[in-house]
């Protein structure tokens, strides 16, 4: 018994692994996860260090090198210690959940240019709510491999921005 179902776990094997390959080239959905660091600049570096997110992105492909993408995600900057007229204090750390989407347009094989946009809610006992963001990017994409830098802008009480290294897989 144990024979015949390794069997057929193989034989199914080949056939799935066949079929995905054959259709590869007509693949025009894919989704996976990705990993994210964030770089503060201006009066965000002051207050904030380098922030870490996990998240899960998908992508439809359009027509002529467009294709729309979308994202959910987890980021965390840690707060930075300051000192205020001889007192002690810490920057309250930032939670965000950001929700983006956007456009990618392939420049040439491996190389894409994107921009996203949408919301975020920022989760902490300290600071919360509900802002807006911006997130012009570039990238290459290989296989399923997806690699960006870009620039993401945070938009409520004031600009947070960062710059931003992104590394995912798509299947």
């Amino acid at each position: 018994m144990k024979k015949i179902f390794l069997a057929f776990a193989t034989m199914l094997f080949v056939i799935c692994m066949s079929t995905q390959s054959s259709q590869a080239q007509l693949k025009r959905f894919s989704i996976g996860p990705f990993v994210e660091a964030g770089f503060p600049v201006g009066d965000f570096n002051d207050t904030h260090n380098t922030g870490y997110g996990i998240g899960l992105g998908a992508d439809v492909k359009l027509v002529a090198g467009f294709t729309a993408v979308g994202s959910v995600s987890y980021f965390h900057f840690g707060g930075k210690s300051g000192n205020l007229n001889g007192n002690n204090f810490n920057y309250p750390d930032y939670n965000v959940i950001p929700i983006r989407l956007g456009l990618r347009h392939k420049l040439i094989s491996i190389l894409y240019v994107k921009l996203e946009g949408g919301t975020l809610q920022y989760t902490g006992s300290y600071y919360n709510g509900i802002g807006g963001l911006v997130a012009p990017g570039l990238g290459i994409r290989v296989l399923g491999l997806d690699v960006e830098a870009k620039y993401e802008a945070w938009f409520k009480d004031g600009t947070r921005g960062f710059f931003g290294l992104k590394a995912g897989y798509n299947f």
